[in-house]
């Protein structure tokens, strides 16, 4: 994520933020900008950022969202038909305002949706809706868990069907994602990462189904054509197998070829993320002795970034370094509990490559 700075007084401001602390400048994201911009409106009812600055002539509207309900933040061009912004208009399913928590929880969702999309839109991947494109469009929805007229209780599972994603409103629930943390045995879950690892299976259907891509994916991931039904009821029979860390960048990951690659997928996006960031702030480590972890990454474009996948490898070694002593010295578990073995290695480099590389549609 890049740092942003208030148009008014240049304070240092969030992605997340809908007003400068400093100066309380209203503050709205626009895609087609890159930028957090400070924003006014004016007697027509449009905003604009202040005059004298680059963009004083363009005029946006706030999302709906944003002005109604106050789970968004993000702005959209005055000319757009639309009145849902660019993250919004993909959800397709809210959840029921009428049950304690859900404005909230919905909230929560959004916030971890557009920071999905803010890397999706940096990294020029194709991105269209289903009301665009109702075959191969992407689309969220939202849901609870709930119960039937003679009690049983009907669960919403969090997962991805041909373009459609869905997320369980309780994933936002930080007691209830803990809970499910610990049952799993998962080192790592949180709602970001429900859905970036949700829009990796969505990426696959794209990017390397029925592709030229598909047999190095295979002999790479394994063959996504083994029973996934099965499989999953192996994992979670069985659990993952002994050794599934030389293998594997999670123990789901081991469950099968699909999982792996959404598993590769999502963690590609943790480390986009973060070396952005880390970039952005000026991050650097200089340690005392050579044979120490070293970190200057470079100002250059995400893309640019993930192109040189050996570099991307050392600056996440050195980062992650640093994350995991600063954590520990803190009294906390480590923030990046993950270990990267060469095979998964290449496996982030495969993905990666068909990040950056969309290969051809077979047939």
């Amino acid at each position: 994520m890049k740092t942003f700075h208030c148009g008014v007084c240049q304070s240092l401001i969030f992605f997340e933020n809908t007003q400068c602390l400093n100066c309380a400048a209203q503050l709205a994201y626009v895609p087609s900008e890159t930028a957090l911009l400070a924003l006014s409106e004016g007697r027509d009812g449009l905003w604009r950022t202040p005059v004298g600055s680059a963009l004083e002539n363009h005029a946006y509207k706030l999302c709906i969202n944003y002005r109604q309900r106050n789970v968004c933040n993000w702005a959209l061009a005055s000319t757009d038909p639309e009145s849902l912004c660019e993250s919004c208009r993909l959800t397709h399913t809210i959840p029921r305002l009428d049950l304690s928590g859900s404005l909230e929880a919905w909230a929560k969702l959004e916030t971890a949706k557009r920071r999905l999309l803010y890397a999706i839109i940096t990294l020029r991947l194709p991105l269209v809706g289903k009301r665009q494109d109702a075959e191969r469009g992407l689309e969220f929805q939202f849901l609870s868990d709930s119960t039937t007229d003679n009690g049983d209780r009907s669960r919403v599972l969090t997962g991805h069907d041909n373009g459609l994603i869905t997320i369980n409103v309780a994933e936002a629930d930080d007691a209830y994602r803990e809970a499910q943390r610990q049952r799993q045995r998962e080192p790592y879950r949180t709602l970001l990462g429900h859905f970036r690892h949700e829009i990796g299976h969505y990426y696959w259907d794209q990017l390397i189904q029925n592709s030229t891509r598909i047999e190095e994916y295979r002999e790479i991931f394994g063959d996504e054509r083994a029973d996934y039904q099965q499989a999953l009821k192996v994992h979670y029979e069985n659990g993952p197998p002994g050794d599934w860390g030389e293998h594997y960048i999670s123990a789901y990951a081991s469950t099968h070829p699909w999982e792996d690659w959404a598993e590769s997928w999502a963690h590609v996006l943790h480390m986009i993320d973060a070396l952005e960031t880390a970039q952005s702030l000026g991050l650097s480590v200089k340690p005392v002795r050579d044979d120490e972890p070293a970190l200057d990454i470079p100002a250059s474009s995400v893309n640019a970034r993930v192109s040189d996948f050996d570099q991307l490898i050392r600056d996440w070694s050195a980062l992650t370094y640093v994350l995991n002593n600063l954590t520990r010295g803190l009294g906390l578990a480590d923030a990046y509990p993950f270990v990267l073995s060469p095979t998964v290695v290449r496996k982030l480099k495969f993905v990666c490559d068909s990040m950056l590389n969309p290969a051809t549609r077979a047939g």
